[in-house]
């Protein structure tokens, strides 16, 4: 884990606060489609991803979700973070795009090392910077994009979070992130098959060219 944590957070953290976080933080390895944060629950740690991907969903009074943002290595959730310093439940759903490996930090290290570590203070600072302006890029594509501009970029993004060309989502889970109808979903994915940018299959969409 040692040399996985200086790989990825060396640039933000000191040394001392990365012996620290191996002292304390707690190691978990993660399959892909897991449920690792849920709206409701009170947040007790945070986590840290030292590979592999995270979607964040909001939910609506009807239990519909939209995807606001993907969390991939070296990053951490900010709304998680706001969540911890008010001592409030999430009001976001986190679930593992591809397998992952998180190192959870106690929650009541958060404020101690903003006041004992500068490197701490950066990247808190610019993760809370960094997932504020992805949040206006979804509400931007929500406003001003039509759908099927949203489903090409939202596939895009896609394949590059997991790293592969092939999609493994079926068109009600697209449906869902997008917040909208799977029959919706489909039709536009089969106007893109008729574009050869992408090739439908039982189990999964081959993305050619977006």
């Amino acid at each position: 884990m040692e040399e996985d944590l200086i790989g990825t957070f060396s640039n933000y953290f000191e040394q001392p606060l990365i012996d620290e976080i191996l002292e304390v933080g707690k190691l978990m390895e993660v399959p892909a489609g897991e449920t690792i944060m849920d709206i409701g629950q009170y947040i007790r740690s945070i986590p840290l991803l030292l590979s592999g991907a995270i979607k964040v969903l909001r939910e609506d009074e009807e239990g519909d979700e939209l995807l606001l943002y993907y969390l991939e290595q070296g990053e951490t959730c900010s709304v998680t973070m706001a969540c911890c310093m008010g001592h409030t439940k999430s009001e976001i759903r986190a679930i593992t795009e591809t397998d992952t490996r998180i190192i959870m930090i106690p929650v009541q290290k958060m404020e101690e090392w903003m006041s004992k570590y500068q490197g701490w203070r950066n990247y808190v600072f610019d993760s809370y910077h960094n997932r504020l302006n992805e949040l206006l890029q979804t509400v931007d594509s929500i406003a001003f994009k039509n759908l099927d501009q949203r489903l090409v970029d939202y596939l895009k993004k896609k394949v590059e979070v997991t790293n592969d060309n092939k999609i493994r989502s079926t068109h009600q889970e697209i449906a869902y992130d997008l917040h909208t109808s799977r029959v919706v979903v489909s039709r536009l994915l089969k106007k893109l098959e008729k574009m050869k940018k992408l090739k439908l299959h039982r189990s999964y969409i081959h993305i050619i060219d977006l």
